[in-house]
């Protein structure tokens, strides 16, 4: 028993050999297609015609991902450790959505919180390497959160100030029916999305609202030179500021012994 439990945990959860590599493309694969039959039943010519295959197949998904997941629980020893993590849970919601569609009709829908399965796609084709980058763009937003917050808290005093300058020139007779709905104007026109739904009538809520859409292209660009300004002081940490005797680089790394460039000790 305790070598055929070897056999199954190598297939599931090792992608260095062959078989369990091929396991893993598998079900991303099966994944993919459990999704693409969820989105196609939700489309209503589609869903008349082949209803029929569409609910059998996504049980037959189904089924596949729930004997999945017991085989992932059999593999571990602490299944409880398992079941409680990250992937556990979401393979477990995998499989609940068909389930609990027998008693409400319609939560099958859920059943596209599949995709969220697809992550293991970075430790299939090995793409975890790139998580240095990611780290690196995660440790500039903690870097420059107080100033986002400082940023988003401006744009939120902008928007109820808006808001409600546009409910009392405007009013309900110009679409701006409560302050929560010139709110709601006033983060269209700041974001320059602009839906249209609800536009300004008088020659005084059209100004007000030109000003609103002139100071969303500057302010739009606020949070990406935040980010990029602590990107680069970030980076720039990293290197240190001693420049070298022999060629003058200063970009060597900190715990640099020799010149990067000229190879002459530091």
């Amino acid at each position: 028993m305790t070598k055929l439990r070897e056999q199954i945990q190598e297939i599931i959860f090792e992608t260095r050999t062959k078989a369990g590599k091929a396991f893993d493309v598998a079900l991303i694969a099966v994944i993919i297609l459990s999704v693409i039959i969820v989105i196609l039943e939700s489309i209503e010519p589609i869903k008349a015609e082949y209803g029929k295959l569409l609910y059998e197949l996504e049980w037959f998904f189904t089924i596949i991902f729930l004997i999945e997941y017991f085989l992932r629980l059999y593999c571990f020893k602490s299944r409880l450790k398992y079941a409680l993590s990250f992937y556990g849970i979401i393979d477990l919601l995998a499989c609940l959505p068909s389930f609990i569609s027998l008693f409400f009709p319609g939560a099958q829908s859920l059943i596209v919180i599949r995709s969220l399965r697809l992550l293991r796609i970075f430790r299939v084709f090995k793409l975890a390497t790139y998580f240095d980058e990611a780290v690196v763009i995660t440790n500039a937003l903690k870097s420059a959160r107080n100033k986002i917050f400082v940023f988003l808290f401006a744009i939120f005093i902008i928007v109820i100030i808006s808001g409600t300058t546009m409910y009392l020139v405007e009013g309900p007779e110009g679409g701006f029916t409560s302050i929560p709905t010139g709110m709601y104007w006033a983060i269209v026109t700041l974001t320059t999305v602009g839906y249209g739904d609800i536009a300004p009538t008088t020659h005084l809520g059209k100004f007000l609202a030109s000003l609103l859409m002139i100071n969303g292209y500057a302010i739009i660009a606020v949070p990406t030179g935040i980010v990029t300004s602590e990107f680069t002081k970030n980076q720039m940490e990293k290197f240190s500021q001693n420049p070298c005797h022999n060629c003058g680089a200063k970009d060597h790394q900190k715990n640099a012994q020799f010149c990067r460039h000229c190879g002459d000790k530091l």
